[in-house]
């Protein structure tokens, strides 16, 4: 059971990407972790597509692709970029990959990656467990602290600093300059 991960679990969940509000990976990098041309992997998924209805694998729309391309800086399209849109795969998507890919490296890449979205899904949970605790924790000390809270606040608050006029201002009055004239005959 203490085997030797085929694909560490870190460059796993490096390639899982939330689309569409879904955990997905995309069929370049899976066809790169099993070893195989992209292409290869979109036939093989062609051949059997019954198996792969939208909630297993979506292929992304133009828009979705060029927000991936500004993130990920991948080549621009027309110049070795790819030429037909990429398909995600869900977690049950890759799940059905391993009926469809049958080599021994599929099956392998296909457990450490079940393990991957489980220890995701793990991670998770104990988030918003903690989450919670602090919650309960805050509305039960809340009253308790609540001159501490706002003395806190006070401290935070901005200082309010008077403000500069703008321009010059005459403090003494100057004799007034009279400018004498010569007379004329």
């Amino acid at each position: 059971m203490n085997q030797k991960a085929v694909i560490p679990v870190e460059q796993i969940e490096s390639i899982i990407l939330l689309i569409r509000g879904q955990k997905v990976i995309l069929d370049h990098d899976l066809a790169k972790l099993y070893g195989i041309p992209t292409k290869a992997l979109k036939q093989a998924v062609r051949r059997n597509i019954k198996r792969f209805p939208s909630d297993f694998m979506f292929t992304l729309v133009q828009q979705e692709v060029a927000f991936l391309r500004s993130q990920i800086v991948t080549s621009k399209p027309g110049r070795g970029g790819i030429r037909y849109l990429p398909m995600a795969f869900t977690e049950q998507g890759v799940a059905m990959l391993s009926s469809v890919l049958n080599s021994d490296r599929a099956i392998q890449v296909n457990v450490e990656i079940m393990r991957t979205f489980v220890r995701l899904r793990q991670m998770l949970s104990a988030h918003k467990d903690l989450e919670r605790k602090l919650v309960a924790l805050e509305k039960k000390y809340d009253e308790q602290f609540k001159i501490v809270f706002d003395a806190i606040y006070a401290l935070m608050a901005p200082l309010e600093k008077p403000k500069r006029k703008i321009g010059f201002e005459v403090k003494e009055k100057k004799a007034s300059y009279t400018r004498k004239t010569k007379k004329t005959k």
